[in-house]
């Protein structure tokens, strides 16, 4: 296997990793982006990206150059790189949901051809890549693995709403079902990742790798979040010991917080659902996920038994919550815990306001069931809960009330002089 002009790529999902995949490799090679929603293609089309990951310009640029975009799955069919990206999401009842990974693994399962190679970017747990996608491709293309097709895993690590490490500049994790795939794999993400590339010795290693980076994230998240939980017990401030312990140079300062989004709060159940299939049933990384899930109903009640110290506690006041993505500068709303604060405060107050300028509307409503407001008030309680920039530039002391109003910041992003307590 070579490197060469004729290679055509097809991206299988063209969300918040995919399309910023696609724009890369179209760069230098032939590439389709493919997505099930034409919706979305049509948004692609017209050089818009509704999730801000891509600007028209460059969209614009690489349609007229080597990329195409299509909801129809035989416009793919003459590719010979085919890269899933698709959502590896979790149940209800905290187990992977492979179902999008399914669905995809058969749809170019129909179109696979011999010499072919499919990758998988899929956060999933170790093992999946073989044991479950494999046999999907095997069925539907009547094909081998290793005789006549081959696959590989590099698990994506892109940072939503991060303008400088972008997608080229992390480096890569590539893996192969065979030494020559691996090889191959490694040298065609190396020839547009400028960070370069980390060549796994197996795709189960390179699967684990992606599983255990956010766990890890997750458990040192956790660890403060629970220092919080103490620090508040003791009225001192977490924030304040944080910047005292951080001094030594090899302590780590993870700041508490919300712990949403796609990767995070979801990776370490995949990790768990492996573990527990094998017979063993994790410790650290069940009670780590424990005290992040309960910390936006902590923050209420801390919330409210501050109100109720400072004698503001009443069902009319006004509330303000700023922010309602799951990270700061992102529109991001995939498991956002800022909802679990809402909902919660929202069953003692009847006003609640949410200001969010990154957040869209109608999906933030269709799928929180929360309104976002458009126009700012004064209010009794205003709650920072995500720290975009655009909130760096608020007035304050306009948006507060009277002298008794309380800004109560989640992620201690403002100057401390103005704010009243923090997580």
């Amino acid at each position: 296997m070579k490197l060469n002009k004729n290679i055509n790529i097809a991206i299988i999902g063209l969300g918040y990793v995919g399309l910023p995949l696609a724009i890369l490799f179209s760069k230098k090679y032939k590439v389709i982006g493919f997505d099930i929603d034409s919706s979305r293609i049509d948004e692609l089309k017209q050089n818009n990206d509704k999730t801000n990951e891509i600007s028209s310009i460059e969209l614009k640029y690489a349609i007229a150059n080597n990329l195409d975009l299509t909801f129809e799955i035989n416009n793919i069919a003459n590719c010979n790189i085919y890269i899933i990206t698709v959502p590896t999401p979790i149940t209800v009842s905290k187990k992977p949901d492979l179902s999008f990974l399914e669905i995809a693994s058969e749809q170019v399962g129909k179109i696979l051809k011999k010499k072919d190679i499919v990758i998988y970017e899929s956060t999933v747990y170790p093992g999946c890549t073989e044991e479950f996608c494999v046999p999907i491709l095997e069925n539907y293309s009547s094909l081998k693995i290793n005789k006549d097709f081959f696959i590989g895993y590099s698990p994506e690590r892109i940072n939503p709403g991060d303008k400088i490490n972008t997608i080229d500049k992390i480096v890569k994790v590539t893996s192969g079902s065979n030494r020559e795939s691996s090889v191959f794999i490694d040298e065609l993400y190396s020839s547009v990742i400028t960070a370069g590339t980390h060549l796994a010795s197996s795709i189960k290693i390179a699967e684990a790798s992606k599983a255990i980076e956010n766990a890890q994230r997750d458990l040192n998240i956790s660890f403060v979040n629970e220092l919080a939980i103490i620090f508040n017990l003791m009225k001192i401030d977490t924030n304040e010991v944080l910047d005292a312990a951080s001094t030594k140079w090899n302590f780590l300062k993870f700041k508490p917080g919300l712990v949403g989004g796609h990767c995070i709060s979801v990776d370490p159940y995949y990790l768990m659902y492996k573990s527990l299939e094998l017979g063993y049933k994790p410790k650290v990384l069940l009670s780590g996920r424990e005290v992040n899930e309960k910390m936006g109903k902590f923050i209420a009640g801390d919330i409210i038994d501050y109100l109720k110290l400072r004698n503001v506690f009443s069902k009319d006041i006004q509330i303000l919550i700023l922010g309602i993505t799951y990270k700061e500068n992102s529109r991001d709303l995939r498991n956002t815990r800022v909802p679990d604060i809402y909902h919660s405060l929202n069953k003692q107050f009847s006003n609640i306001d949410v200001y969010d300028p990154h957040a869209d509307y109608d999906e933030c409503f269709n799928n929180l069931n929360i309104k976002i407001v458009k126009d700012l008030n004064q209010y009794d309680l205003i709650i920072l809960a995500v720290s975009h920039n655009e909130f760096k530039e608020i007035n304050f002391s306009k948006l507060k009330k009277n002298d008794k109003s309380i800004i109560y910041d989640i992620k201690s992003f403002l100057d401390k002089n103005i704010v009243d307590k923090r997580l």
